[in-house]
């Protein structure tokens, strides 16, 4: 359920903010998320909530672009997420994470691409986020955060490695390992013509990882062929 929705579906205030039927909120130190949407391509209901119960929060927001119109928090990188629909009958839970994007341009306009990482343990989250700015070359983040929110940055991380590309649309992928050990594919489990989101395997300070991996194709989305396609996953509901 992709849905893109007009300012008049907009409402938001200090703890609520809703899009159209669907609503997240705080509520006891909970983000609650409730899914009241349609599918597409192929029409169904989706509806039911979504609970994250964070660990530990952070309050440090990281600058992508130069001129400030881009930014990145990790919210919740250690989070319990517990999921209960009704349509379609669906219950599970399991470890999860929450993050931010914030921007006041089109990504597009401002980026070509980038791949992000994040390897968990029981001593905490490593992420590496490294792209393309159209304007001023290549940015990179590294960066370690505790179970308790506490941020570090990584001065030398591992040098970059490549990832294969992916099967159906070919969208090239490459992430962070030890050198000399090439990280592998676990799975993937988005395959579309601009992102792709994968389960890898990486090696971190000598030690195997596995790490949530995605990588955007910003010059692919940009593209008319995929801007078409765009309309059959993404519609549009004007106000």
């Amino acid at each position: 359920a992709l849905t893109e929705r007009g300012r008049g579906a907009l409402t938001r205030t200090n703890n609520d903010f809703c899009v159209g039927p669907s609503r997240m909120f705080w509520e006891g130190g909970d983000l609650v998320i409730d899914v009241d949407e349609i599918t597409v391509p192929i029409p169904s209901r989706l509806k039911g909530k979504i609970r994250l119960s964070p660990s530990a929060t952070t309050g440090r927001a990281f600058l992508l672009s130069e001129n400030g119109q881009h930014y990145w928090r990790p919210i919740a990188p250690f989070s319990r997420v517990h999921l209960d629909f009704q349509k379609p009958g669906l219950r599970w839970s399991g470890p999860g994470y929450f993050d931010w994007n914030t921007g006041e341009t089109p990504l597009e306009d401002t980026f070509s691409g980038w791949d992000w990482a994040r390897a968990s343990s029981d001593k905490g989250t490593t992420i590496f986020y490294d792209g393309l700015r159209r304007r001023d070359g290549a940015f990179s983040l590294a960066t370690a955060i505790s179970k308790d929110g506490t941020v570090t940055d990584i001065a030398a991380p591992p040098p970059r490695a490549p990832l294969p590309t992916t099967s159906i649309w070919r969208i090239p992928r490459e992430t962070r390992s030890d050198a000399g050990v090439l990280p592998r594919v676990i799975e993937t489990c988005e395959d579309t013509p601009f992102y792709a989101r994968s389960m890898i395997e990486t090696r971190i300070g000598g030690k195997a990882m596995r790490a949530m991996h995605e990588s955007l194709s910003l010059d692919r989305f940009d593209t008319r062929w995929v801007q078409t396609l765009l309309h059959f996953r993404m519609p549009r509901i004007a106000g």
